[in-house]
């Protein structure tokens, strides 16, 4: 089965401008990520709208192609660069540009999900820990939750706590049942991830903000992978500031 790895980046994000080309330890994030995931996926490119990061990621010696300024997800994205590189292939992983501590063993799982002719869309998941910040990590919105049923497969995504847990304190949550924290890593077949950038928004992703519940309510189903690796997404300078401090710690 033939990989591509997609890596979609922008420039004008709304919480911090200019996120792929922020310097993480001597190198652009965009370069990390990149860097990250090359060795096991083989053909990786990043799909861009601004010619700064065309311009960075060829100076790295990366694959670029530069897509449309309209798009209005990472999926939307990955789609256009997929046509645009006619690439052969059977499943596009879409890495977010943000995710400069993905592992090589965290895309071996998604990768593996696909030994099961049926998956359309795969995913990955980690049990939250028990730990000093679990309850606080569990009531962020920031973090989406999932619920899964008996196939691993995603029943719901929620920037809820789901499922609530009655009569019991939050302290004990965790003792009673599994959560699971949604990790930002998606794979489609190809003719799905045609299929999904020609729906609607639907009601429930525009309630949570969450693209991914759009092809939950069309029908889609979308098998996760659980992975116990932690990850750490940068969304803010400040989030940056914590990735430095990781990188110099290890």
């Amino acid at each position: 089965m033939h990989f591509l790895g997609i890596i979609p980046a922008r420039y004008a994000s709304t919480r911090f401008l200019g996120k792929p080309l922020a310097d993480l330890d001597g190198k652009p994030m965009i370069q990390r990520v990149y860097e990250q995931v090359q060795p096991v996926l083989g053909q990786v490119c990043v799909a861009t709208d601004d010619h700064r990061i065309e311009a960075t990621v060829k100076a790295f010696g990366g694959n670029v192609v530069m897509t449309s300024d309209r798009h209005t997800s990472g999926t939307d994205r990955c789609y256009e660069a997929y046509t645009l590189l006619q690439e052969p292939c059977d499943v596009i992983i879409n890495i977010q540009g943000d995710e400069p501590f993905i592992q090589p063993e965290q895309i071996e799982i998604l990768k593996s999900c696909f030994s099961d002719p049926q998956t359309q869309i795969a995913t990955l998941v980690k049990p939250f820990r028990a730990d000093a910040d679990f309850e606080k990590e569990l009531f962020n919105a920031n973090t989406t939750k999932v619920v899964l049923n008996n196939r691993n497969e995603a029943l719901y995504f929620s920037r809820s706590i789901i499922p609530y847990i009655r009569g019991e304190k939050h302290t004990e949550w965790l003792k009673k049942h599994t959560f699971y924290k949604h990790i930002g890593l998606y794979a489609y077949r190809t003719d799905i991830l045609k299929e999904i950038t020609q729906l609607s928004p639907s009601p429930l992703e525009t309630a949570e903000s969450l693209e991914q519940l759009r092809w939950l309510e069309n029908g889609y189903k979308i098998k996760t992978g659980i992975t116990s690796c932690e990850t750490i997404g940068i969304d803010t300078p400040e989030d940056l500031e914590k990735a430095v401090r990781f990188l110099k710690e290890r």
